[in-house]
């Protein structure tokens, strides 16, 4: 049975799977309505600024996500250490073990880069920037933490398309455990 939909809320993580599905363009008002069940007219409701607003809306959910289970930990946690496997286990899951592919990576791809470049560019800084952090306090240097904490992020990016172009989930959790070796040695 269909989840109701009553508030904003409720819409985003069906639109966040659209979007995954469709791309930007691809993800017609029709498509829309037909998935969340709702006419246009409350989809202007919740989201007067149409389409481009409800992608907004579905990137600052998923940065909201990503700063409380990733960013967040790994700069706060007294063990690195812990926050870095917590933090590969937090990614495994979200990405369904590499079924599910990066939204903000794809949006990074498609012609709409330029429209959502801001929360972009500020969802892999922030990745990067939250693990370097953690990465100096198990005793790297700056430079050479932000060079691993650059490596990791590509290397997820990387294994989520690798994985999905293969249909091989297993592939990126094997990236996965490699990676979170590599950051704890």
């Amino acid at each position: 049975m269909a989840k109701t939909i009553a508030e904003r809320s409720d819409i985003i993580p069906v639109l966040a799977e659209i979007f995954r599905e469709h791309g930007f363009e691809g993800a017609s008002l029709s498509v829309i309505t037909e998935r969340t069940g709702l006419g246009k007219g409350s989809l202007y409701h919740f989201f007067p600024g149409g389409k481009a607003e409800m992608a907004q809306a579905v990137l600052t959910e998923i940065d909201n996500w990503f700063e409380e289970k990733i960013y967040r930990p790994l700069r706060e946690s007294e063990n690195p250490a812990f926050a870095i496997r917590s933090t590969c286990r937090a990614v495994t899951d979200y990405f369904n073990s590499g079924r599910r592919i990066c939204l903000v990576g794809a949006f990074a791809l498609d012609n709409v880069r330029d429209r959502f470049a801001s929360q972009i560019n500020d969802y892999f800084a922030a990745w990067i920037t939250a693990l370097s952090h953690a990465l100096q306090k198990l005793g790297h240097n700056a430079e050479a933490a932000t060079g691993l904490a650059e490596e990791a992020v590509i290397a997820i990016q990387g294994a989520l398309v690798i994985a999905r172009a293969l249909d091989n989930p297993a592939l990126f959790e094997r990236a996965m455990t490699r990676m979170e070796k590599q950051l704890i040695a």
